[in-house]
């Protein structure tokens, strides 16, 4: 196991971390983690280095924080640092963060928490946590010993994180990285940042919730085999992250030994600025055949928002886009369904045409939403 020193702290973190998202489950139930099979997972990945353990409140629906809990019994709290998050999204009060911080160290089985995040933060919750005084409330934690350090999770747009990074003294943050995520959220700009700062930065999502591994297509395939050195998709995926000098921590949420056993091998050889150029060359090749198979051609510029009826046009695209590139219908269905707001949906059109005087590459934007509709919206009976 290689390991990274953790931003500012005398604390040497393994480059892997287990992600305990993706858990086994039985009968393909989320809230019903396979306990036995999980706890075995987790010690066994413990047993050979890993010494940083990340869960969160709603993975699992609620069921994570209690296997995690169970899983560090028996010697092995003290082996790892433990992180989870502050669910903003449950929140309706300021009062409620000591609530929930209270009930996780319950299910945690445990009197601190080394590294406490505040859970996906963008624009919106951002400024709930704000409201809610969350610079007071850590500051009576981290006196108390509840937690130990404070950092956070991020899903929006880089000016926001530049926003949140300078607000607060970090300890570390953790944001969306991958071959394919470079310009998305944070990216290169949010990652250098942070790093500049003197934060530790974790990486979540590194094969992009497994859409790099799960049938690449063909012309994915013969560009791989190109490469002077074979390595599976998933390799290629995690050593480019590993790369990146300014990453501490690549999350993986392993739910098979095989998974496991193959990221333990590989954060056991995995160095910084060890690819070759031409490797990355060959990386780059991949992103852009990848890009190639996009269905709507929308840059994300933005001109078409604010839509008069509320419909996000840019993040109905780059779903429907997805679901093409990676050809995993279900889960861009899924995203489509459970995240999107009914006016942000593509059915609120009420195709009035004004995104189409706007749009400079000139999409047949109502067209393409309509065919948004049809792939992720159950036919109306």
């Amino acid at each position: 196991m290689k390991y990274r020193k953790f931003g500012s702290l005398d604390y040497q973190a393994s480059i892997l971390g287990f992600g305990c998202m993706r858990l086994p489950v039985l009968n393909g139930d989320p809230g019903k983690i396979n306990e036995p099979e999980a706890i075995s997972l987790i010690r066994y990945a413990i047993d050979n280095g890993v010494n940083y353990i990340d869960t969160a409140y709603p993975y699992h629906q609620g069921q994570s924080e209690v296997l995690v809990g169970k899983a560090l019994q028996n010697g092995y709290r003290e082996k790892v640092k433990l992180a989870t998050k502050l669910p903003l999204f449950r929140c309706q009060s300021r009062e409620d963060f000591d609530l929930i911080l209270n009930e996780q160290l319950k299910k945690l089985q445990t009197d601190h928490i080394d590294f406490y995040l505040l859970h996906g933060l963008n624009k919106a919750t951002w400024e709930k946590a704000k409201s809610f005084d969350f610079a007071d409330f850590l500051k009576k934690a981290l006196a108390d010993g509840r937690i130990k350090h404070v950092g956070f999770s991020f899903h929006d747009k880089f000016p926001v994180f530049q926003e949140i990074v300078d607000a607060y003294p970090w300890t570390f943050c953790q944001i969306q990285y991958n071959y394919m995520d470079t310009e998305f959220q944070a990216g290169n700009k949010g990652l250098k940042y942070a790093a500049e700062k003197g934060l530790a930065v974790i990486v979540m999502e590194p094969l992009k919730g497994g859409k790099l591994v799960k049938n690449p297509p063909s012309s994915i395939l013969n560009i791989w085999d190109k490469a002077e050195v074979k390595r599976s998709p998933a390799e290629w995926a995690l050593r480019w992250v590993w790369n990146h000098p300014e990453v501490t921590i690549l999350l993986s949420g392993m739910s098979t030994k095989e998974q496991v056993d193959e990221n333990l091998r590989l954060a056991g050889n995995s160095e910084a600025d060890s690819l070759t150029d031409k490797e990355h060359k060959l990386i780059d090749e991949v992103r852009k055949q990848y890009l190639s198979l996009n269905k709507v051609d929308c840059t994300a510029c933005g001109y078409c928002q604010p839509c008069p009826s509320g419909v996000n046009i840019p993040n109905n695209f780059a779903l429907y886009n997805d679901a093409h590139i990676y050809d995993d219908f279900s889960s861009s269905r899924f995203a489509y369904n459970t995240f999107f707001t009914p006016e942000s949906k593509a059915s609120a059109c009420i195709e009035c045409g004004a995104c189409e005087e706007a749009c400079p590459q000139q999409l047949p934007i109502r067209e393409h939403l309509k065919e948004v509709q049809k792939a992720f919206e159950p036919n109306p009976s």
